[in-house]
């Protein structure tokens, strides 16, 4: 997981065959070292098939997901450990390297009332389960912490090291967002400085989930503190344009964030390349 990415809502948000070919076709036109791919519907996927149009394009992968209310972790653990299990299936049959995202719950869990600890046994758990899993099948499990308004159970840099370090699995990553610890940080570089140990991929997202370089993300913070750990990781993109209504609903976009694709993939993605360069990231 090196390198630059981009998450393929960019292009699609269903990985069926057509949505596959559109985002590789379209990350390779803006030569990206590599995807990540939402597995919004894991069992569906075309394994064999994505598996394919990864190599013969020369493509790294990375997929991502949220639990799905039946299967939040917090309240049921082993399903949520049967959902995992899908995923980390099928992410290591299509050659991915790692399954992450919000794999300790839902977006859009909440219970209006701090976490407890019997949500963080369950949590971890879950975890425990997965990530041994994953291991057996040779790819790495990562959790983002994500903002309160999506899930109120691991929110910032600090609480994730925590679950890891409880976990104790050397398999398992921390996976930062921008957007996210530009809402939950006390500044972008505590948490980079915070996760510094288990870091191994971070999204770049702007403050309102747009065009990176147009909002209030402190970008020079960030690039600063990820040169300051020397981090070797992923630098995925993430701007959400085509969201459908139930992941939307959960991510709370409710009016378009950018004008189009081409105002994200020909404004934001040469503005974090140069980030990255300047800071001697890539």
């Amino acid at each position: 997981m090196q390198g630059f990415g981009v998450h393929t809502s960019m292009w699609t948000m269903n990985w069926d065959r057509a949505g596959a070919e559109k985002a590789v076709a379209a990350a390779v036109r803006y030569k990206m070292d590599f995807i990540e791919i939402a597995l919004l519907n894991a069992p569906a996927v075309d394994t064999a098939h994505s598996r394919t149009l990864l190599e013969q394009n020369d493509l790294k992968a990375v997929c991502s997901l949220g639990l799905p209310e039946p299967a939040w972790a917090s309240r049921h653990p082993q399903k949520a450990i049967e959902y995992l299990g899908v995923a980390i299936d099928k992410t290591a049959e299509m050659g991915a390297l790692a399954l992450s995202g919000v794999t300790f719950g839902g977006i859009g869990e909440r219970t209006g009332v701090p976490p407890t600890q019997g949500e963080y046994d369950n949590i971890a758990r879950t975890l425990t389960a997965a990530a041994r899993h994953a291991k057996s099948r040779g790819i790495l499990l990562g959790i983002e912490p994500v903002n309160r308004y999506e899930n109120h159970l691991i929110n910032t840099g600090w609480q994730a090291v925590e679950m890891i370090e409880r976990v104790g699995a050397d398999n398992m990553f921390i996976h930062l967002d921008t957007y996210h610890m530009n809402i939950e940080e006390k500044g972008a570089a505590n948490g980079i400085l915070d996760a510094r140990d288990h870091l191994k991929y971070i999204h770049l997202s702007e403050s309102d989930r747009g065009t990176p370089g147009s909002g209030t993300c402190d970008w020079d913070e960030v690039f600063a503190a990820l040169a300051a750990i020397r981090f070797k990781g992923g630098l995925a993109m993430e701007s959400f344009i085509n969201m459908p209504p139930e992941v939307a609903y959960g991510l709370s976009v409710w009016r378009p964030v950018a004008r189009d694709e081409a105002e994200v993939m020909d404004n934001g993605l040469p503005f974090l390349r140069n980030k990255a360069r300047q800071y001697k990231l890539i």
